[in-house]
Protein backbone atom coordinates (compact mmCIF):
# COMPACT_ATOMS: atom_id res chain seq x y z
CA UNK A 1 0.00 0.00 0.00
CA UNK A 2 1.05 3.61 -0.53
CA UNK A 3 1.68 4.33 3.16
CA UNK A 4 4.19 1.49 3.48
CA UNK A 5 5.83 2.39 0.17
CA UNK A 6 6.38 5.92 1.49
CA UNK A 7 7.77 4.62 4.79
CA UNK A 8 10.08 2.22 2.95
CA UNK A 9 11.32 5.00 0.64
CA UNK A 10 11.97 7.30 3.61
CA UNK A 11 13.93 4.55 5.36
CA UNK A 12 16.10 3.94 2.30
CA UNK A 13 16.70 7.67 1.87
CA UNK A 14 17.69 8.00 5.55
CA UNK A 15 20.40 5.33 5.36
CA UNK A 16 21.49 5.97 1.76
CA UNK A 17 24.39 8.14 2.90
CA UNK A 18 26.00 4.98 4.34
CA UNK A 19 25.28 2.43 1.64
CA UNK A 20 23.96 1.89 -1.87
CA UNK A 21 20.88 -0.09 -2.76
CA UNK A 22 19.66 -1.95 -5.79
CA UNK A 23 15.89 -2.10 -5.53
CA UNK A 24 13.73 -3.98 -8.00
CA UNK A 25 10.23 -2.52 -8.10
CA UNK A 26 7.23 -1.60 -10.19
CA UNK A 27 5.87 0.73 -7.50
CA UNK A 28 5.80 4.36 -8.58
CA UNK A 29 6.40 5.66 -5.05
CA UNK A 30 9.59 3.64 -4.72
CA UNK A 31 10.83 4.80 -8.12
CA UNK A 32 10.08 8.44 -7.26
CA UNK A 33 12.39 8.19 -4.24
CA UNK A 34 15.33 6.98 -6.35
CA UNK A 35 18.24 9.07 -7.56
CA UNK A 36 18.78 6.96 -10.68
CA UNK A 37 16.51 4.45 -12.42
CA UNK A 38 17.76 1.59 -14.58
CA UNK A 39 15.47 -0.44 -16.75
CA UNK A 40 15.42 -3.19 -19.32
CA UNK A 41 12.82 -3.27 -22.05
CA UNK A 42 12.25 -5.49 -25.07
CA UNK A 43 10.85 -3.57 -28.02
CA UNK A 44 11.72 -6.31 -30.52
CA UNK A 45 11.67 -10.05 -29.92
CA UNK A 46 14.98 -11.15 -28.47
CA UNK A 47 16.50 -7.65 -28.38
CA UNK A 48 16.77 -6.05 -24.94
CA UNK A 49 17.42 -2.36 -24.48
CA UNK A 50 18.98 -0.91 -21.32
CA UNK A 51 17.75 2.43 -20.00
CA UNK A 52 19.20 4.83 -17.44
CA UNK A 53 17.40 7.86 -16.05
CA UNK A 54 19.09 10.22 -13.58
CA UNK A 55 16.17 11.83 -11.76
CA UNK A 56 18.35 14.73 -10.62
CA UNK A 57 18.70 15.76 -14.28
CA UNK A 58 15.04 15.38 -15.26
CA UNK A 59 12.68 18.34 -15.36
CA UNK A 60 10.16 17.85 -12.52
CA UNK A 61 7.25 18.60 -14.87
CA UNK A 62 8.13 15.50 -16.90
CA UNK A 63 8.07 13.18 -13.89
CA UNK A 64 4.65 14.15 -12.53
Amino acid sequence: DDVNVARYAQYLRRISDKTQFIVITHRRGTMEAADVLYGVTMQQDGISKLLRLDLNEVDASLVN
